[in-house]
C-alpha cells in the first residue's frame, strides 16, 4: 500500500466523483449496452462502478488496476459477479481479440502523456473484431457559461485535490485535445461521439 499513490484516496472516491460522474456513465451505458453472454473489460476499474454497470447473466466482467486500494473496494462492490486483477495496462495479459467490449471510463487523464497511446493500443489488441472501445473521459470544451464554467471549475478543483502529478497530467490532457487527439493517432474508427455536461466531458463509442 506504501506506494500506492491512491490509498488515500479510495475511500472517498465515491463521494468526490460519482455524484458528477453518474449521468456520463449512463449515458456511454446507453451508447453500448450490455447485452447476455458478452465480455467485457474495464481498464483502470477504480472502485468497480464502471465494469458493475454491465453486471447482466452470463456476462463475463473483467477489471484491471495497478492500485491495490481501489480493487479493494471494487471487490467489496462487485463480490464474485468481476474478475479484478492488478495489472499495466500498457502490457495486459490477455490474449488478443478476447473482449466483446472494453471501456476506459475517467482513466486516460490521469495517466502520464507518454503512456495513453500505449495502453489505447492494448485496448485496441484485446478486442475482438466487431467489438466495440468504450472511451469517457474530461473535454477540453468550450464550455458555455455558466453551468460549463461551474463544472469546469468543479473538474479543476477535483484534479488538484489528487496531487500536483495528477493535475499536471490532467492538464497535458486537457491541452492536448483529450480524447479526440488519442483516437486520431491511434487511427481508431468512431462509431458515436458526444461531448455532454455542458462541454466537460466526452463519450467515443468506437470500432478496433
Amino acid at each position: 500500500m506504501q506506494n500506492d499513490p491512491y490509498a488515500r484516496l479510495a475511500g472517498r472516491y465515491d463521494r468526490w466523483v460519482e455524484p458528477a460522474a453518474s449521468k456520463v456513465r449512463q449515458i456511454g451505458l446507453r451508447l453500448c449496452s450490455p447485452q447476455e453472454g458478452l465480455s467485457i473489460l474495464d481498464v483502470g476499474c477504480g472502485t468497480g462502478t464502471q465494469l458493475g454497470l454491465y453486471a447482466r447473466p452470463g456476462c463475463r466482467l473483467v477489471g484491471i488496476d495497478p492500485s491495490p486500494a481501489m480493487l479493494a473496494l471494487a471487490r467489496q462492490k462487485l463480490g464474485p459477479a468481476a474478475e479484478l486483477l492488478s495489472m499495466d495496462a500498457t502490457k495486459m495479459s490477455f490474449a488478443a481479440a478476447t473482449f466483446d467490449l472494453v471501456t476506459v471510463a475517467f482513466v486516460l487523464h490521469e495517466m502520464d502523456p507518454e503512456v495513453r497511446l500505449l495502453v489505447l493500443r492494448e485496448c485496441r489488441r484485446v478486442a475482438k473484431p466487431g467489438g466495440r472501445i468504450l472511451l469517457i473521459d474530461f473535454h477540453y470544451g468550450p464550455y458555455p457559461f455558466p453551468k460549463g464554467w461551474l463544472y469546469k471549475a468543479f473538474v479543476v478543483w477535483s484534479e488538484m485535490g489528487a496531487g500536483r502529478r495528477h493535475f499536471s497530467n490532467y492538464r497535458n490532457f486537457i491541452s492536448s485535445r483529450g480524447l479526440d487527439a488519442l483516437v486520431e493517432a491511434e487511427h481508431l474508427t468512431v462509431v458515436k461521439k458526444l461531448v455532454v455536461d455542458s462541454g466537460v466531458a466526452a463519450i467515443h463509442l468506437l470500432s478496433p
